[in-house]
Order: structure tokens, then C-alpha cells, then sequence
């Protein structure tokens, strides 16, 4: 039987492929998906991903959790790569600020879970790769959108687009955002611009620029013990003896980032290209936080480059990749007591220099458009450098050196037919511990800090009928963790880590996705789609002791059994578009000894679009409402594991709404 599986391409590695071949279990998340959500967030569509968890403990404070990694991510991104386009956003040190981004600014987001550390560097969870504007087929046109909504929310977003040649296009992102907050304490004010250019400066070579740079600050409440949860979830942490609360400390984090990344496409021969990309960041960052108050000055500066050498005889198609990535980070760290938000004596000041190194090869042949095999192979190596300049010591400078891992992938799929494909895969995962890991807010850098280590096993099937009326995606994977980086609190509130010992994460994940109505003309109801995704992740403690206490067989902390995502999308008539999401986590243990548990929730999310008729030539309008939270739940999200005195939970937001006008010029 004639197999065909060329109908949905996609590009998840190096080129474009069939959606229904690859070999990993991905998720793509179109510009139309990020529309749906609202215009100031992206986490109710990464949501939709299951095995996925993304939270924002207050307004711009992101957290990713990429199959359980957000044990290890109490403050951030962590455990995970993320790329926009074929620059590294995870920055030397490991560490992600995915805040700086402004989601009208994204074209699409591909989440590739599970280890891929043979071509992505080092990482454990699994891969993000995000398209901005004006790398895709665009075309002339201009969009400003103005919102408000609950809780003081003000957004304005202004994107340019343009082409001016058939060999040049360029794209223009600018947002403002500005948000009093649910909780005491939790102000947002958000600047950013973003630009892109593309240039086919010769049939055979192009060029493409991207540029970011965002004034991010906002401020941090700090976590409630349950009997504050219960009393007023809008509080701000309380002073507790002689240490003063968040409102006291003025506890916030101020941000300002630019990021530069510029690549080369050569087409050599037909067969064979070459891609080079050079990139760089610098952060100036500031913490007002409880206990100290730190200044962050960080410097990146990274390359990768690949040759991709692909094509095809009679009934074999194949590709593969040779190349390496390299990234080199200065970071200098100064803290001084915080004097109710003013710096006052200086307490310590570090310099930690880092490099890391990856260098990767990939095979791919697909026999008969039915058997697919993909190999891939990569060698990462990481040290730090530090030199603890104040206060004077013995022997201030060291060197943590992680030494080289070699990280196989090695993965297959079968197509039994048109519409059902299986797929298997085996890969190690490889994550060295994060710059704030190794000198966390305690200050004390932990030169015996392990990196993680695992082999992760799969294996699922896709299902897709014609037309993609139904798509049908099932996983199940284990994946068994070695030296695994767990988050401890001292008593100030002050966070240090240690290596768990062993992890034992199983699961399954499951995705449809249900074309009910395709679009049509006519009629009250035009077209309806409808999603579901539901995870169970059966994750545990395998031997795992700190001093006297023993886990060994405990839930992993901060990681829900079950989570389960459901939409629906409506067209009605020729103007309204109506999306609604509901999306559900059961409890989970907030401590290792899981004495503590953060109660189950459900969500429910609606968003209302209007198009209205155009009055003036090539304008259109956009009216749009919504409400998240409509259930009114009590909830905490983004909750503090570990913590300390109690304070585990970062209560979210009650019901609220928002509205606005889009305004489109073509």
C-alpha cells in the first residue's frame, strides 16, 4: 500500500518535515493559538501542552515546568533550552528571563519534551523553540492593539510588518504594559522593543537580524503560611520578628536586557547549507529582596553553526547535521543589606565566568515515505570560574568543572498507514546546575553541586484523519534521574540546593484536537474545534536523604499527578469568534516529606472577538472581551517549595476581565 504522509510539514529540528514522522513528541503552537489567550500572557497556550505547567507567581514573574523540572525552577526557567529562532534565549549560566518577551511579538512556539540534549546542549526537560515576527512568509501590514482590564491592567502593542522588496522584509514589535497587581506588592511595568530583518541578499545567502531589548519591573509579595492564605490571599508577606515583610523591603526585581542575534544561510549546492549564527545578551539586574539587596551585571556571547546536508534516491529520504554551539558568560554578583529598599552595606560581592560546549551530529532517512530512523549525538561540556572578591577569604578563586558527557539520541517511527504512525525512542538527558544555583540567594557558592543525569525511554503514536479533522498524539515515557537538583530554604527564606539522589519519573500525556465543523460560508455556526490534553505523571523519590531525614519513596515536590486542558473555538456568523478553556491540576505536595499539600483547582477562561465591518479601505477592527479566572477559585500559583516557616503559597488572582480594540491596516 502506498503510504503518503506529506500533507501537514512542519519544522521542529532543521527542515521541514511531515508532521506525522517526527519522532519526538512536539506541540506546535501557532500565532492563531497565541491570539486566542489573553493579549498579555502566553501561559493559558503552553497550558494546552500537557506535561507541560506554566505559572506566574505575580504579574511577570514566569515559571516553566517541562515534565517536573519546576522542582528546580522556583524563580524561573531552568532544566529547559529555549531558542528564538537559532539563538539561545537560555543564556550561558542556564538560566531563561522568557519574561522579556511580549507574546503579540511571537509567530509560533514548537515544544519539543523530553531530553534533546544532542543537539541542544545540555538539558533534561526539553526544548523550546520560539519564532518571532518577520521570519516567516509575511506580508505589508500594521496592527496596534490597546487593552485594559482588572486590577489596573493597561497594555498597548504597536507591530510593524513590511516587505519593501522580494528580497528584503523587516518587522517591528513595541509594547507597554502596566498592571497594579491582585496581591499587595505586585506592580508591573513592562517595556519592550523588538525588531527583525530578513535578507536575501543574493539567490544563495541570507541574512537575518534580531533585536530585543525590555525594561522589565515588578514587584514581589513573598509567600503566605495557610492560615494568611485563608485570612487574606491579597496580602503581602508579614514581617516575622526582626526580618520585615515584602511591602517593607519594597521586594521587587527590575530587568533591563538587550539581546542581539545575527545568522547566515549559505546555500552551497542544492544538497548542502551552511548556517552560522553569532549572538549576545547583557542584563542589568536588581533585587530589593527580604534579607539582601542584589545587583546582577551579565554578559553572554555565544555562536552555533551546522552544515545540513539533505536529499533523496528513489524511495529513501535522508538529512543530517553536523555542527556545535558554544557560549561564554561573565556575570558579577554585589549584595548589600537592604535598608527598606535602599542599598546599605555590602555583604558579598562574587564573580562567576562560565563556558559551555556542545558539538552535534544527526541522521535522518525516512525508507518508503513509511520508516523513519533518526540518530543524533552530542558532547557537552561545562566549567565555572568564580573568585569571591568580598568578603576577603583564604582562597577566594575556583573552578567547577562538569566534566564532558557524550548524549545519544536514538529514535524511530513507523507509519502503518495514512493516518496511524508509531514511534519509539531512547535519549540521555544531561542538565549542569545553573549559575543561580551555584551561588543561589544564600550567597554561598556550592562548589559540590552535582549536574543531573538520566536515560529517558518512549514510545506513543499519532493518529490524523483526512483533512485534519482529528489528530490524536499519545505518550508514555520513564525517565529515571540521576543526582537530581532539588530547592531547600533557610531559615531567612533564602533558597540553597542539593542533589536529591535519585528521581523516578513516569507518565503518559494525551492530546486531541477535534475539527467538528470545518469552516464554511454560510450558517449561524461557521466552523468549531475542539481541544483536549490530559498528563499523569506518577513521579517519585528514589533514594533520596538530607542529614537525617529520609524521602526515599515520597511524591516529587511541586509536580500534580494529573493536569487536564479542554478548549473549544466558535465562529458564529461572519464577525465572532468565541474560545473557551478550562483547565485542571490536582493537589500537590509542597515540601519533600509531603506534609504539606497546595489544594486541586479548576479554571475556566473566556474571550469574546468581534470583527466589525470595515469603514475605511484595507482597515480593519477588532473588539474583544474576556474573563479568566470565572469560576472564582481560591488558588495558589507558583507556590514556594520547601519553604520556610510555612510560607508555601502565592495566592492568584480571583475573578477578573479585560477588554480591547485591535486595530489591523493592510
Amino acid at each position: 500500500m502506498q503510504i503518503n504522509l506529506q500533507p501537514v510539514q512542519v519544522k521542529v529540528y532543521f527542515l521541514q518535515q511531515p508532521l506525522m514522522s517526527i519522532t519526538s513528541p512536539t506541540h506546535i503552537l501557532s500565532a492563531h493559538t497565541l491570539a486566542q489567550q489573553n493579549t498579555n500572557s502566553f501561559i493559558s497556550s503552553v497550558n494546552t501542552v500537557p506535561g507541560i505547567r506554566m505559572e506566574e507567581r505575580s504579574p511577570g514573574s514566569y515559571r516553566l515546568a517541562m515534565r517536573g523540572s519546576l522542582i528546580r525552577s522556583p524563580f524561573g526557567i531552568r532544566n529547559t533550552k529555549i531558542y528564538i529562532d537559532e539563538f539561545p534565549l537560555t543564556d550561558a549560566g542556564g538560566n531563561t528571563y522568557l519574561n522579556l518577551l511580549d507574546p503579540n511579538s511571537i509567530a509560533s512556539i514548537t515544544i519539543i519534551k523530553g531530553p534533546d540534549g544532542s543537539l541542544f546542549g545540555a538539558n533534561s526537560g526539553g526544548v523550546v523553540r520560539i519564532a518571532p515576527k518577520g521570519f516567516d512568509d509575511i506580508q505589508n501590514g500594521i496592527d496596534m492593539t490597546i487593552a485594559g482590564g482588572s486590577f489596573g491592567l493597561f497594555q498597548e502593542q504597536l507591530s510593524i510588518q513590511q516587505r519593501p522588496s522580494d528580497k528584503y522584509q523587516f518587522s517591528f514589535d513595541q509594547s507597554f504594559s502596566r498592571s497594579d497587581g491582585y496581591r499587595e506588592q505586585t506592580a508591573l511595568n513592562k517595556k519592550t522593543f523588538q525588531t527583525t530583518h530578513q535578507w536575501q541578499y543574493s539567490p544563495k545567502n541570507q541574512l537575518r537580524i534580531f533585536a530585543l531589548y525590555t525594561d522589565l519591573g515588578y514587584q514581589t509579595p513573598g509567600g503566605l503560611t495557610q492560615a494568611q492564605f485563608d485570612e487574606n490571599p491579597k496580602m503581602s508577606r508579614r514581617p516575622a520578628g526582626p526580618t520585615l515583610g515584602a511591602k517593607e523591603q519594597k521586594a521587587a526585581i527590575y530587568n533591563k536586557t538587550g539581546i542581539l542575534g545575527i545568522t547566515h544561510n549559505t546555500q552551497i549546492k542544492p544538497q548542502l547549507s551552511h548556517t552560522l549564527s553569532v549572538f549576545g545578551s547583557y542584563t542589568d539586574f536588581e533585587n530589593p529582596f527580604i534579607t539582601n539587596y542584589e545587583f546582577r551585571d551579565e554578559k553572554n556571547l555565544g555562536a552555533r553553526t551546522y552544515f545540513s546536508w539533505h536529499g533523496h534516491k528513489q524511495e529513501t529520504v535522508w538529512e543530517m547535521q553536523l555542527g556545535a554551539e558554544s557560549y561564554w558568560g561573565w556575570n558579577k554578583r554585589k549584595n548589600y543589606t537592604n535598608e527598606k529598599g535602599v542599598p546599605g552595606t555590602i555583604m558579598d560581592e562574587d564573580e562567576l565566568d562560565n563556558l559551555q560546549v556542545n558539538i552535534f551530529y544527526r541522521a535522518m532517512a525516512r525508507f518508503w515515505d513509511r520508516w523513519t530512523w533518526e540518530a543524533s549525538l552530542g558532547y557537552n561540556k561545562n566549567n565555572v570560574r568564580y573568585e569571591e572578591t568580598f568578603p576577603i577569604i583564604d582562597q577566594p578563586k575556583g573552578k567547577i568543572d562538569f566534566s564532558g558527557i557524550w548524549m545519544p539520541r536514538l529514535a524511530s517511527s513507523y507509519a502503518f498507514s495514512d493516518h496511524f504512525v508509531w514511534r519509539a525512542s531512547i535519549a540521555k538527558g544531561y542538565s549542569t546546575p545553573t549559575i543561580e544555583e551555584i551561588r543561589p540567594s544564600d550567597r554561598i557558592i556550592n562548589t559540590g553541586l552535582h549536574a543531573e543525569t538520566g536515560t529517558n525511554i518512549e514510545t506513543g503514536f499519532r493518529y490524523m484523519l483526512s483533512a485534519q479533522k482529528l489528530l490524536i498524539d499519545l505518550t508514555a515515557y520513564r525517565y529515571n534521574v540521576q543526582n537530581g537538583i532539588v530547592r531547600q530554604a533557610n531559615e531567612q527564606g533564602e533558597d540553597y540546593y542539593v542533589n536529591a539522589g535519585k528521581m523516578k519519573q513516569k507518565g503518559i500525556e494525551a492530546s486531541i484536537w477535534i475539527n467538528a465543523l470545518t469552516p464554511r460560508p454560510n450558517g449561524i455556526c461557521r466552523s468549531l474545534s475542539l481541544q483536549s490534553a490530559v498528563a499523569y505523571q506518577h513521579y517519585r523519590f528514589g533514594e533520596y536523604r538530607v542529614e537525617d531525614k529520609d524521602y526515599s519513596g515520597k511524591k516529587m515536590t511541586a509536580v500534580p499527578d494529573w493536569t487536564w486542558s479542554n478548549s473549544l473555538q466558535l465562529n458564529i456568523l461572519k464577525s465572532y469568534n468565541l474560545y473557551i478553556r478550562h483547565y485542571f491540576m490536582s493537589d500537590l505536595p509542597l515540601d519533600d516529606g509531603n506534609t504539606m499539600f497546595a489544594d486541586k483547582y479548576h479554571l475556566l477562561q473566556a474571550k469574546l472577538s468581534m470583527t466589525l465591518p470595515s469603514i475605511i479601505k484595507k482597515t480593519n477592527l477588532q473588539l474583544f472581551v474576556g474573563g479568566d479566572n470565572l469560576l472564582n477559585e481560591k488558588y495558589s500559583l507558583g507556590n514556594d517549595i520547601n519553604a520556610f516557616g510555612g510560607r508555601y503559597f502565592n495566592p492568584a488572582a480571583s475573578r477578573n476581565f479585560y477588554g480591547g480594540v485591535k486595530v489591523g491596516i493592510k
